[in-house]
């Protein structure tokens, strides 16, 4: 369980000091937009209030997605504590528990998901912003998906006996 907490841990605070650096340092909460390597990257500061593309953002869902973030983050934890995994799984975990936990305390804090990072390429205009939790928690999420055996839980010691 180690990768996973020291994964979530690394993720949280890189998530987080971007997220300070853009809205402090910076102030794109007032500027809006920087060009860092246009066309392919810049921060365009947009608030999240929704799930992912800002849907649902018309709605008041602050606190019920807190709880769903809180829920998954903890099921994640409490199904690989029971069935074990790989170090590749426990850090795949990691990085979506740790994105999960930057975007909570967004959404505490601002009542939205901070979100600046922006990326076109080849004469396509993309009018989405995404942060580090974001890329975490897809990333995460498309590793538990690819790396969980399809059987559930790992052979108990007493099965791997009797095949011998």
């Amino acid at each position: 369980m180690r990768p996973l907490f020291w994964t979530a841990f690394w993720i949280f605070l890189i998530d987080q000091l971007s997220k300070y650096y853009v809205l402090h340092w910076l102030k794109l909460d007032q500027i809006r937009y920087i060009d860092v390597a246009a066309p392919f990257l810049t921060f365009r500061m947009a608030w999240n209030r929704g799930v992912n593309f800002g849907l649902g953002a018309g709605y008041d869902m602050r606190w019920a997605l807190i709880g769903v973030a809180l829920a998954i983050s903890i099921g994640v934890i409490a199904w690989l504590w029971k069935a074990g995994g790989t170090r590749n799984m426990m850090i795949a975990a990691g990085l979506l528990v740790g994105g999960a936990m930057g975007n909570i305390v967004d959404r505490v804090m601002y009542g939205a998901v901070a979100d600046f990072l922006n990326m076109s390429c080849c004469g396509i205009d993309n009018p989405y912003a995404f942060n580090v939790a974001d890329i975490s928690i897809f990333a995460g999420a498309i590793g538990l998906a690819f790396l969980s055996d399809s059987g559930g839980s790992k052979p108990s010691k007493k099965s791997r006996t009797k095949r011998s």
